[in-house]
Formats: C-alpha cells, sequence, structure tokens
C-alpha cells in the first residue's frame, strides 16, 4: 500500500440499485465541488443488487432493476460497483439462475477488476471465478467472523480482495495492530451497524435473508434484539460500541493503517443515505449546501 493510499478513506457506500436516483444527483456534486468535501475521503464502492436476485444476501433489496443505467453511472465516476451476491445457502441447482448470471455478466465487462461481488457462499465464489475473471470478490460480513483468528485466516485466503469482519471486533485495536500492512489493507470494517452489540442471532437473521431470498416460505426470523421494533435509527448506531465515527476513521483506523469503511443503509431510505454522506464524507460549513442541491432541487424525484 502506498503512502498516498494511507492517508485516504475509501468508503462503501450502500444502494447501488436501489439509491440509483440519489447516487445520479450526488456524483456529479462531489466531482464538481470536491472542497464541500474531505480532501482524505473517496469512494471506493458502490455496493447492492436489484430486489429479483436469489443469490442476494445481507438484506432483501428493493432497488429497480435498471443493470446498465447503473452501471454507466459507476464508469462515468470511476467507481467500482459491487453487486451483494452474499446467500449463505445456495446450492448447485441455483448457479445456472440465469437473472444473477446476466448481471456478473455485464459487471464483468470493461477493465479487469473493476467491480466486485460481495459473497458468502465458497460455492458460489468457485463458479464465479471461473464464469467471470474479471470480477473481484469480498468476503461478505454475514460470515460473522467474530474471533481474529478466524478472521486471519479468511484475509490470508488469495480469492478475496477484501474481508468485512463482524462489526463487533470493529474496537478490538490491540489486535487489529497485529496485522500486517498487507493485510489491513483488505479490511473493511462496517462502521455504522445498528444491531444490538449483545445479539446472538446474526447469523441466524441472514440465513432468514438468504432462505426468503430463494422464495422459501416461513423464511422469517422475528429479531428478539431490545427495542427492536424502532428499525434503524442513526441516533441509536452511534451509541452502539462497534460503531466507528468520523473521529475515529481519522485519527484512529488511518494512522493504524487502514483505509476500507463500509456504510451499511440498503432499505433505509435516501433520506438517511443522504445523512450519511453528510456526516462521513463532507465538510460542516458546507452540509447545507449539499442538502440544498440534493433536496430543493430534487426533492420530489428521490425522497
Amino acid at each position: 500500500m502506498t503512502q498516498l493510499k494511507k492517508r485516504k478513506a475509501y468508503y462503501h457506500l450502500p444502494g447501488l440499485f436501489e439509491f440509483y436516483e440519489l447516487y445520479r444527483l450526488f456524483l456529479p456534486l462531489f466531482r464538481k465541488h470536491r472542497e464541500y468535501f474531505y480532501d482524505w475521503c473517496e469512494i471506493g464502492s458502490i455496493y447492492g443488487a436489484p430486489w429479483d436476485c436469489l443469490w442476494g444476501g445481507g438484506r432483501v433489496e428493493c432497488g429497480d432493476s435498471r443493470p446498465q443505467e447503473v452501471l454507466e453511472l459507476m464508469q462515468e465516476y470511476g467507481i467500482s460497483a459491487r453487486l451483494t451476491f452474499s446467500n449463505s445457502l445456495l446450492k448447485e441447482e441455483h448457479l445456472s439462475d440465469k437473472r444473477c448470471n446476466a448481471l456478473c455478466a455485464l459487471f464483468n465487462k470493461g477493465k479487469e477488476k473493476q467491480n466486485g461481488i460481495i459473497i458468502h457462499s465458497d460455492l458460489l465464489l468457485d463458479y464465479l471465478k471461473v464464469n467471470y475473471p474479471n470480477l473481484y470478490f469480498v468476503s461478505s460480513t454475514t460470515k460473522v467472523l467474530t474471533e481474529i483468528e478466524e478472521l486471519r485466516k479468511e484475509i490470508n485466503r488469495e480469492e478475496f480482495g477484501y474481508v468485512v469482519p463482524d462489526f463487533r471486533l470493529n474496537k478490538a485495536l490491540d489486535k487489529w495492530k497485529t496485522l500486517s500492512e498487507e493485510q489491513k489493507d483488505k479490511v473493511e470494517f462496517l462502521c455504522n451497524e445498528c444491531c444490538w452489540f449483545g445479539c446472538r442471532d446474526r447469523k441466524i437473521c441472514y440465513e432468514a435473508v438468504s432462505r426468503k431470498n430463494l422464495g422459501e416460505n416461513g423464511a422469517e426470523h422475528p429479531c428478539s434484539a431490545p427495542n427492536a421494533g424502532e428499525g434503524y435509527r442513526f441516533s441509536k448506531a452511534i451509541t452502539n460500541p462497534g460503531f466507528i465515527g468520523l473521529e475515529d476513521i481519522r485519527n484512529v483506523y488511518m494512522p493504524m493503517g487502514f483505509s476500507n469503511f463500509k456504510i451499511e443503509g440498503r432499505g433505509l431510505g435516501s433520506a438517511l443515505i443522504l445523512e450519511f454522506l453528510l456526516y462521513y464524507m463532507t465538510k460542516p460549513e458546507y452540509q447545507i449546501h449539499v442538502r440544498e442541491a440534493i433536496y430543493l432541487d430534487n426533492m420530489l424525484d428521490i425522497f
């Protein structure tokens, strides 16, 4: 990793399809008015999948299926597009799915390793490596890797360009310091998780989403976390023991040699995603400028 890269934070943003209209407005602003935004941060990728993908995982998607437009927007701004194909319950019979294969074929085009797949299943990984060699792979947080040694093994796998650990490891700084520079390059921290820190059902929840994406009946898993009925609240997320805030990124993780930070938010709505973009990327004195550019001119289109 070069010294220049060490001085940058690369954000991996949610809603590749779901928030296409928001990014269609935000990305030109990010390019034209770079003075509005911190010079030490960049957009590393935008991730997601259309709603009708049985390889999908992590969340049940609700984005429209406009893959060609989505890909063209990412290419225009030189941003990596990642498909969230992190279903953990795939079988051999699912590999021939036409919809998911068509998406991979489309995103496989262009520059080598420009676009990627967030993945859980080794079965799918082996299939994609053979059939879509231009794609890179991200080991999904849905694996719920909560032990540093199992995470280290995952990081050392050559197949993965990035590995997203469980958010409950975020503050284990003494353990993160033991990684080599090359290993640190591959770690992608999930910053703003709202899930209950003491949850023991996280893997079960992800499996329920996988079953739902496969169209299986009875796939729902009721969340037992305190105040689960409230849904996601950024105000609650910032009190989570695993939360990585702006100052943590600048003053703790970047000086330690980490560069990659994932922002969750699929299914939360454009207004909240904009708040994430303001909090993590936008200088305070320019946040009102970004809000006005998005809200006042385009409110009816995306909110």
